[in-house]
């Protein structure tokens, strides 16, 4: 209900029918939503335990033809079109790998019996999703999808050795990555450390996103009235910067209650994790919490300039029926397993 408030707020100015009309289609999205949530919670979650790989195996060939025939947008390749619907695979990919990973850890050693040896396959099924995420490019989601499975070595109680060694691996090799990066990227990094080195270009996003977060101060400027949103000054204000747009009309209290509601989520998600009644359920609800959190964490430490542009959305904010329709279905999951884990 906020996103679709603040997304009105947001565009309520613009002259282009297209952005005034955004709220409208982000209710049909939440509905649509909606009934992929109840198709979640009424099937047996287990049920995809046999069935991960082949959906895993799909979302391969899915994010293979987004790369040769894909929408081309802003410079990336990440949508396609399936009737009138306009849908980004990297998203359903995420659940994807969840799924594939829990099916791996679940039958496996015990807790705690894990060594190298043991996350070379989930190691390579993760590369080959982060790959072809990262070729669209898309290199926010593909580095969320490396953090998933770091949650996943944690959750596993990987040896604490060998766990201490792949922490040090890569942190050695992390560095190594800036040569693959394109020209863009690399100056979205040199710039978040000093947005004024390219004011009007690439550090323009979190010059005016920053601006726009301290402006609410306490109690914000009020719903439609946002001068950095009003006047179009902050891009891409519906989808990466809605926080930004929040923060400026509701101010702190706004923020918090926002906070609250997300923490809420978090600790619920956590709970319903610690009380599955199986390993598999276990892993899936961590993994769901795990990608909640990092996109809440990145997408505002984003428009606050703590972590640089990367364009990826604000769970349950920010416009994109993609995205909506992802958390839904994962939020589906986690009720489903909730209500399982007393039956056997």
């Amino acid at each position: 209900m906020i996103g679709v408030v603040v997304i009105f707020s947001a565009n309520h100015a613009r002259p282009e029918v297209f952005y005034r009309d955004l709220y409208i289609k982000q209710i049909y999205w939440i509905l649509c939503g909606l009934g992929v949530m109840l198709f979640a919670l009424f099937m047996d979650y287990r049920t995809l335990s046999h069935y991960a790989y082949p959906i895993f195996f799909l979302t391969v060939l899915s994010l293979i033809y987004v790369l040769l025939f894909g929408t081309i947008s802003s410079g990336a390749r990440r949508w396609i079109h399936l009737g009138p619907l306009t849908l980004q695979v990297s998203e359903f990919a995420k659940i994807a790998l969840i799924l594939v990973l829990a099916k791996y850890f679940e039958s496996g050693k015990p807790s705690g019996q894990y060594d190298l040896r043991d996350l070379i396959v989930p190691a390579l099924m993760t590369g080959l999703l982060g790959g072809l995420i990262f070729m669209q490019p898309d290199l926010g989601t593909a580095f969320i999808v490396i953090f998933i499975f770091f949650v996943f070595v944690v959750a596993i109680e990987l040896n604490p050795k060998t766990l201490w060694r792949l922490i040090g691996t890569s942190v050695v090799l992390a560095p190594f990555t800036w040569f693959f990066l394109k020209d863009y990227q690399k100056t979205r990094i040199l710039t978040l450390f000093n947005p004024e080195l390219d004011p009007l270009k690439t550090g323009y996003h979190t010059i005016q996103s920053k601006i726009a977060v301290g402006s609410g101060g306490f109690w914000g400027k009020g719903l439609m009235a946002g001068t950095q949103s009003r006047l179009n000054f902050l891009p891409e204000k519906h989808t990466d910067f809605i926080f930004s747009v929040y923060a400026e009309e509701l101010g702190f209290i706004g923020v918090a209650v926002l906070f609250t509601l997300y923490l809420a989520l978090i600790l619920k998600g956590l709970n319903i994790a610690f009380r599955a009644a199986d390993r598999f359920g276990l892993f899936v609800a961590l993994g769901i919490v795990a990608s909640l959190s990092l996109y809440i964490i990145f997408n505002i430490g984003m428009t606050i300039g703590i972590f640089p542009v990367t364009g990826l959305p604000l769970p349950l904010l920010s416009y994109g029926g993609s995205s909506l329709i992802t958390n839904f279905f994962a939020l589906g999951l986690l009720l489903n397993i909730e209500m399982r884990r007393a039956i056997h």
